[in-house]
């Protein structure tokens, strides 16, 4: 990872256009390949950002960064002066570690995938990706492949790891397309509407039913 910290104003051209002016930020560059651009607040979500495949070219003096994504579209960061910069190598992620009802949703959903709907058929528990283990993949009635990310609380940090999975998957022709399915006990209201944003679904799991204490009460939006 290249961690910078400079007084920049970024412009993106795309689809649609916009500019940031003048201001210090940090700017990450990841092992994946992506850019992205933070202020000082918004907790977890960058100013702007380019996933990837996408490259990074500077120019000769390093205050110009365009980077350009497989699309054409391009993040242009102009640096008018460094403050700080640094390289970091940090490995291999493992991944979120389950807690136990978390885990043992997993098995419960994996041994029966038709609460999901009838045709829904399991590829593999714990697929591995470059960043962690999906959940489950899977193949819905239609013979689409579906990733689903399992949490006990379903939050917003959880819809984040399931996009970056599903933005990995995509670039498998042999997966592609790849849909998202958001399953907890609980989804709180923000990562139901950031999960509905980007196309995800989302499925609320019963955990006593699942476990055959009570009649299914599986809950799909």
């Amino acid at each position: 990872m290249r961690l910078v910290i400079a007084r920049c104003s970024v412009d993106y051209a795309g689809r649609l256009s916009a500019h940031l002016p003048l201001a210090t930020r940090l700017l990450l560059v990841k092992a994946d390949g992506s850019v992205s651009v933070h202020a000082d607040d918004r907790a977890y979500k960058p100013l702007n950002w380019m996933s990837p495949p996408c490259t990074l070219k500077e120019s000769d003096d390093g205050t110009v960064w365009t980077v350009t994504n497989k699309p054409g579209e391009q993040l242009i960061i102009t640096i008018d002066e460094v403050l700080h910069e640094s390289k970091h190598e940090l490995g291999v992620d493992p991944g979120l570690i389950k807690d136990g009802v978390e885990a043992h949703l997993q098995e419960l959903l994996a041994d029966r995938m038709e609460v999901l709907g009838e045709g829904w058929k399991l590829i593999r528990r714990e697929y591995p990706t470059a960043i962690g283990p999906v959940d489950i993949l899977c193949r819905d009635a239609q013979g689409a492949t579906v990733a689903i990310e399992i949490k006990r609380r379903g939050e917003i940090d959880g819809v984040e790891q399931l996009t970056r999975y599903l933005e990995l998957l995509n670039r498998d022709p042999h997966l592609a397309p790849v849909k998202g399915l958001f399953a907890a006990q609980e989804i709180k209201p923000q990562a139901r509407v950031l999960a509905t944003d980007r196309g995800i679904g989302c499925v609320t799991l019963d955990y006593d039913s699942m476990r055959g204490i009570e009649d299914d009460k599986l809950k799909l939006f």
